[in-house]
């Protein structure tokens, strides 16, 4: 018979659970950092900005307050995951950053419809420290300017 532990016991509880404090700090840091680095970049941004959405007042975590490509401004959702919850520990046993691009994934469809006037980029972070592939590719290309 396999062992079976109480929910908690493997004291995963705390990178899982979307009220546990550290959660929230970890996400309110790297939002902070984002900012800051588009800041340094000399790219005004505001974050948390209201007004986006017509119907459901959805915020992204930032936006950018010039045009970012093709004219348009580009917002940001940030998201703090742990590989180890159910959704995502299968992916993850296969691959380091699995979880990160399908809770990318999920950020940009819950932002779809800003397609048409803002460019939306997910910034998934799994708790160990692996970033999205395109949210990495972005962090590069701002980190870019900061060295000319």
């Amino acid at each position: 018979m396999p062992l079976r532990f109480p929910r908690g016991c493997l004291g995963l509880h705390s990178f899982v659970c979307k009220t546990a404090p550290g959660r929230s700090a970890r996400h309110h840091a790297l939002n902070d950092l984002i900012a800051r680095s588009f800041a340094s970049a000399g790219v005004p941004v505001t974050k948390e900005p209201s007004g986006l959405f017509q119907t459901d007042g959805k915020r992204p975590d930032g936006l950018t307050l010039v045009p970012w490509q093709s004219g348009r401004s580009m917002c940001w959702g940030v998201i703090v995951i742990c590989p180890l919850a159910k959704l995502y520990v299968s992916g993850a046993a296969i691959e380091a950053g699995a979880a990160a691009e399908v809770a990318a994934s999920r950020k940009e469809a819950t932002y779809a419809d800003l397609g048409r006037r803002y460019i939306f980029e997910p910034i998934a972070v799994e708790t160990f420290g692996v970033f999205n592939s395109s949210a990495c590719l972005l962090l590069n290309e701002t980190s870019q300017w900061l060295d000319l």
